[in-house]
């Protein structure tokens, strides 16, 4: 399947970040700890030049966390400031915090020698839909700011929010970009929920979260639905000789064992494939990354 979803509002944000941007000191981009490089807009990247940048792993409640410090060095070795989030058990604030006083420090420094004096820091706040932008800075600045949902697309224009006496901050709406030349990029965003469900085949997406989780996660799935290991094995070694047919065995394993079965005991395969998905947005699987960080170009 070809997972895009560019609505109109998203061509219009880009274009008001476009605009905004000279008033900027400071990017704060929010990715998906669970997908770091896959949830980062490369627009964003030529939008921030020149300006000072912080990537904020947010969700990393559920992520790995070997995984996340990997991804931190890699961000920083390519000149970003970090800081580990959780926006909504508020893990991390300090964090931001200090990272804000960080990447700002030179800014700050070129006030003072100019005269000027408690000009607070103004910083964009960008990522995809979905990432928990709205959730974090209701949880930075401790009141309700900006509207929040557990759906992509809930912020669809900017505002400026004063989070305390130090920062200024630009809401954004979540932007996608028109077309993923990577469609496993799509595929990730799928399964961790930035793309709307309604365009999506949850079949599919299932098939392919069992598969990583068979050999990067072993063990995952045999322990959350009470399945014979034996057969898992052998799809995770590669030895089956018809892996795709074994990964569909498996999701129909599930569908039995959480019960959903159609008319005359037959697996429903979308069922027990939404199950699943579900079962790994919300943590239930445990805390998984569905992605390394691999050599790229620098920021």
């Amino acid at each position: 399947m070809n997972y895009q979803w560019y609505p109109g509002h998203m061509t219009k944000a880009r274009r008001m970040m476009q605009e905004d941007i000279k008033l900027i000191d400071l990017v704060i981009e929010l990715v998906d700890a669970r997908v770091p490089l896959s949830s980062r807009n490369p627009d964003i990247d030529e939008l921030g030049k020149g300006k000072a940048r912080l990537v904020l792993l947010n969700k990393a409640d559920l992520a790995d966390r070997s995984a996340t410090d990997k991804w931190e060095s890699y961000f920083r070795d390519r000149g970003c400031f970090t800081a580990v989030v959780d926006a909504r058990s508020r893990t991390g604030m300090r964090a931001v915090s200090s990272a804000i006083d960080d990447a700002c420090r030179e800014k700050k420094e070129r006030d003072r020698r100019r005269g000027i004096i408690n000009r607070p820091v103004r910083a964009m706040i960008a990522g995809i839909p979905n990432v928990g932008k709205s959730t974090f800075i209701n949880t930075f600045a401790g009141k309700a700011c900006a509207k929040t949902g557990n759906r992509p697309g809930v912020t669809k224009g900017k505002q400026w929010i004063r989070l305390n006496r130090e920062v200024e901050m630009l809401d954004t709406p979540g932007i996608l970009w028109p077309k993923f030349e990577d469609q496993m990029v799509g595929l990730k965003l799928a399964v961790t929920g930035a793309i709307r469900d309604e365009i999506l085949q949850p079949e599919e997406l299932a098939l392919w979260l069992i598969t990583y989780l068979l050999t990067q996660y072993p063990g995952v799935i045999a322990g959350r639905y009470q399945i014979d290991e034996e057969t898992l094995t052998a799809q995770a070694s590669g030895q089956s000789p018809d892996r795709a047919a074994e990964t569909a065995d498996v999701l129909a394993r599930i569908a039995k064992v959480r019960g959903c079965v159609k008319k005359g005991g037959e697996p429903d395969g979308q069922k027990a494939a939404q199950l699943l998905i579900e079962d790994f947005r919300s943590g239930r699987l445990g805390a998984i990354t569905l992605e390394m960080p691999v050599l790229e170009k620098q920021i």
